[in-house]
């Protein structure tokens, strides 16, 4: 089965927790609920829902369309696929657009993650304890200024990670999900609940589920294509790798449901975990990522019990983190195990250790290399540009143009055959709606 070997996921349970892990990042828990409040609540939500059924859905059986029929590496996927379908084996560029997009992206996230493990430090040291916004702003800017602190942290995350990859896929990565996700639903409905009672819940309940049909716009519409097409994970490779580990009698229309309504289900939780505390406390709403590491822990000071909150909510984010990299940097490890023709181990070694490499150079952009500029950005912007603006929905794009157009109707329909009844739903939709979809998000980021 090409790059996975004989590796199959063992369970349907264990597929959609890995890919739901890889799928809820960072991102979801803060940008979410962000989004949602400032485009209108329910009403983006409804907007979203569509976009996701619409768009998320279709293009995340794409890739696990291709990813088990091709059964390799995103590259060797597409190529072999295409190849089937009496195409251009050159098809393999955009497997290898999603694998240099997870790695991008892995070099810039790592130290984020490595934040979120210093953070969980802190709050098991202090719980927060005296902390105000002046306390809150200068921590995260010491953090920010030292680089011997976020080099480490960044370098205990990708430890994990590595370890995580370097096991394989039943004792690896199957063993960490089927346990880190469990965890991380339960503590996600904790700290709601904990939520209902400390204040906050009504007024975040509002900003969710009160619609605002005045707020309804163009913009709205576009908002809810981005967030649909980027919070599911699709573009990256790394879906189309899990999907090279399916086995033959798993339902793909079903299990991409599955994963894209509990991605949507967190993302919604994470609202009642993060909110409450910021309508409670007056805080920023659009503190963006220092809304976690600036703005929570000004409300964890405040909170009672708030010691206790801290450390499960930092727990909560560190396995949002490190499943998001699992994914990542599997798509990656998958390619150069095959490419090099070398073990997983070694293929893990050098890739989680390159990513570390140049997760260095990121840490270092923060402070003294900030001003080194190209084309007016410095390396993380840069790095986030490319990923974000380029090579994700360009990726997205091109699986979707494939898969809808160029690869043989009665392949992709032999790889739906348990939900004939979707197959045309879903061909139109990627067809119609995904492709001019998805250009559209590429236009609006270039231009």
């Amino acid at each position: 089965m090409g790059s996975a070997g004989n590796a199959v996921w063992s369970s349907r349970f264990a597929f959609v927790m890995a890919s739901v892990g890889f799928a809820v990042g960072l991102g979801n828990i803060w940008r979410f609920p962000y989004v949602t409040g400032e485009n209108g609540g329910s009403a983006f939500v409804a907007i979203y829902l569509l976009c996701t059924l619409s768009i998320g859905i279709p293009c995340l059986m794409a890739e696990l369309i291709v990813g088990r029929r091709g059964g390799g590496s995103p590259p060797r996927s597409m190529a072999m696929v295409a190849r089937q379908s009496d195409r251009s084996a050159n098809w393999m560029i955009v497997g290898g657009m999603g694998v240099l997009t997870a790695y991008t992206i892995a070099i810039t996230y790592a130290v984020v993650v490595g934040w979120v493990l210093w953070y969980l430090g802190r709050a098991l040291m202090t719980g927060f304890v005296g902390f105000d916004t002046g306390v809150a702003d200068s921590t995260f800017a010491g953090l920010l200024g030292d680089n011997q602190s976020m080099v480490i942290w960044t370098l205990i995350g990708n430890l994990i990670v590595g370890c995580i990859i370097y096991a394989g896929i039943t004792a690896g990565i199957e063993r960490a999900v089927t346990i880190m996700m469990p965890l991380m639903f339960t503590l996600l409905i904790g700290l709601s609940i904990y939520n209902y009672f400390a204040g906050g819940f009504y007024e975040t309940l509002q900003w969710l589920f009160t619609p605002d049909f005045s707020k309804v716009t163009g913009a709205t519409f576009l908002a809810a294509v981005g967030q649909a097409f980027f919070s599911i994970g699709v573009g990256m490779g790394g879906m189309m790798t899990y999907g090279a580990y399916l086995p033959r009698d798993f339902s793909i229309a079903k299990g991409a449901a599955t994963i894209v309504m509990a991605d949507t289900l967190v993302a919604l939780l994470a609202g009642f975990v993060v909110f409450p505390a910021v309508f409670h406390f007056g805080l920023d709403m659009a503190g963006g990522p220092g809304l976690i590491f600036q703005t929570l822990p000004v409300a964890f000071a405040q909170m009672p019990g708030g010691g206790i909150f801290s450390v499960l909510f930092f727990i909560m984010l560190a396995v949002a983190g490190i499943t998001s990299m699992v994914g990542l940097l599997e798509s990656v490890t998958s390619w150069t195990q095959e490419r090099l023709d070398i073990s997983r181990q070694r293929s893990t070694l050098l890739v989680v250790g390159s990513v570390t490499c140049f997760s260095v150079v990121s840490v270092l952009s923060y402070n003294i290399w900030e001003d080194y500029r190209l084309l007016g950005m410095n390396f993380n912007e840069l790095t986030e540009a490319l990923y974000d603006k380029v090579l994700l929905p360009l990726a997205g794009l091109l699986v979707a143009l494939f898969t809808g157009w160029f690869m043989h109707r009665e392949h992709s329909e032999d790889e739906l055959r348990d939900d004939l009844r979707w197959f045309g739903l879903w061909r139109g939709l990627t067809r119609w709606i995904v492709v001019p979809a998805v250009a559209l998000i590429l236009i609006k980021g270039l231009f």
